[in-house]
């Protein structure tokens, strides 16, 4: 168990200090969340941009498929800025990282598209996602780490769930910029170059953060200069049975998490029948209440403990997943249909508020960048990033119902590992 000291500088910041770093901490999330979505929120514009004259299911299986590469390259992220946290400091991974990720995001600002250099253009979409991805592999870990420490004794749940909190609002800030962008351009316009405009603020946006940076406090000293840490030998040899937990909790919880935001609006658009401008509004509004939410479930695992979130997470998508989409693609009124999608998040949010905390709670500070990060980035490529695709592949195949028992099975799996958590109620692994 961690000691005392080894939250170094953040034990003994004020709580005037402490809010400024979280803030401080938190805005670098925003960013780095929002410059990932961007993508996402913009695919239905920009797909036949980079991709040959084809039936628009499958441009958006095929930019679909680019952003699960971005996916990918987590892992890789997770393990070297993990390694480079646990080492040199959660700040500094975090700042570059964020800068990183400003980096990819005018890359694809910048990209020309396919009828002006032909297959070099999915091949460059592909390297900045690319360069993306290994970016918020690092940020993951290092920002659930550095919030976990950073946040007091006694009410760490509602602060770290601010991770979360900032992840919903770069989703939230991206889906606004698309609203903003659809009325003021238009369809036309946004095809042929309003997506841009979206990473060029994402670009923009991760400058801000190196003067942020001033405000976070360091954590996690004790494990710089310490035999073995960020070290992967270090990592397996004691601490593989979290590494398997995390990995498990976050296929189910990661899955459930990109199924309701990131493939919700194609779904509604796709399937549901809605226009793109009212599936955008929709998503806007549930993501809002789904953002707000996040530190009163914190705060309640506080209370009940992160177990007993992940418990009740698990169980309610196992029971309802099946039910949600059903009478989701049965709908016909705006109001049902978001009624339906906030059920989903509500469900997640007993995940989300909690799930860099519980993860960071599972590792010693030696190695609890590299083991957070890691751990999530490879069940989040195998599960979450690759969510799209696969509800995509069903619906080509005409039975995109399997989509929904495939998710229910990730929550079971889900189930079965948070029931092998140990509640921390009494005994704070941080403190």
């Amino acid at each position: 168990m961690a000691s005392h000291a080894d939250l170094g500088n953040a034990a003994a910041i004020t709580d005037a200090q402490r809010l400024r770093a979280i803030l401080a901490g938190s805005a670098g999330n925003l960013i780095e969340w929002y410059d990932f979505y961007i993508y996402a929120f913009t695919a239905l514009y920009f797909s036949a941009e980079f991709f040959p004259e084809s039936n628009a299911l499958v441009q958006v299986m095929a930019t679909s498929g680019i952003f699960a590469v971005g996916f990918l390259l987590r892992p890789i992220g997770g393990w070297y800025f993990g390694r480079f946290a646990d080492r040199h400091g959660r700040q500094r991974a975090m700042v570059v990282s964020v800068l990183m990720m400003g980096l990819g995001a005018l890359l694809i600002a910048a990209l020309p598209t396919y009828r002006q250099v032909g297959i070099a253009a999915p091949a460059l979409l592909l390297l900045g996602r690319m360069l993306q991805g290994f970016s918020t592999g690092g940020q993951y870990g290092t920002a659930a780490t550095y919030l976990s420490e950073i946040a007091g004794r006694g009410r760490r749940g509602f602060w770290a769930s601010f991770q979360y909190v900032t992840l919903i609002g770069g989703q939230l800030l991206a889906t606004l910029v698309i609203l903003a962008l659809q009325h003021l351009l238009g369809e036309g316009a946004m095809k042929a170059y309003g997506w841009r405009i979206g990473f060029v603020i994402g670009a923009g946006g991760a400058a801000l953060i190196l003067w942020l940076s001033r405000h976070m406090h360091e954590t996690g000293q004790a494990a710089q200069g310490r035999a073995g840490a960020g070290t992967l030998r270090e990592l397996f040899a004691h601490h593989t049975r979290p590494f398997l937990l995390v990995m498990a909790l976050t296929a189910g919880g990661s899955l459930s998490f990109y199924t309701f935001t990131t493939y919700m609006q194609k779904y509604l658009v796709l399937t549901v029948g809605m226009t793109k401008p009212d599936a955008t509004l929709l998503m806007t509004v549930v993501l809002v209440a789904f953002m707000l939410i996040q530190p009163v479930m914190g705060a309640l695992s506080d209370r009940i403990g992160r177990r007993s979130n992940i418990v009740l997470f698990a169980a309610l998508a196992m029971l309802l997943t099946v039910p949600i989409f059903t009478a989701l693609a049965a709908s016909r009124s705006v109001w049902v249909a978001g009624l339906l999608v906030m059920a989903g998040l509500v469900i997640n949010s007993f995940y989300t508020s909690v799930s860099g905390l519980f993860k960071a709670e599972l590792f010693p500070v030696h190695v609890r960048a590299l083991g957070v990060g890691l751990a999530y980035g490879v069940g989040n490529a195998l599960f979450g990033g690759t969510a799209e695709n696969v509800a995509l592949g069903f619906k080509q195949i005409g039975h995109e119902s399997g989509f929904y028992w495939y998710v229910t099975v990730l929550a079971a799996v889900a189930l079965v590992a948070g029931l092998m958590l140990k509640d921390t109620r009494r005994d704070d692994p941080l403190a």
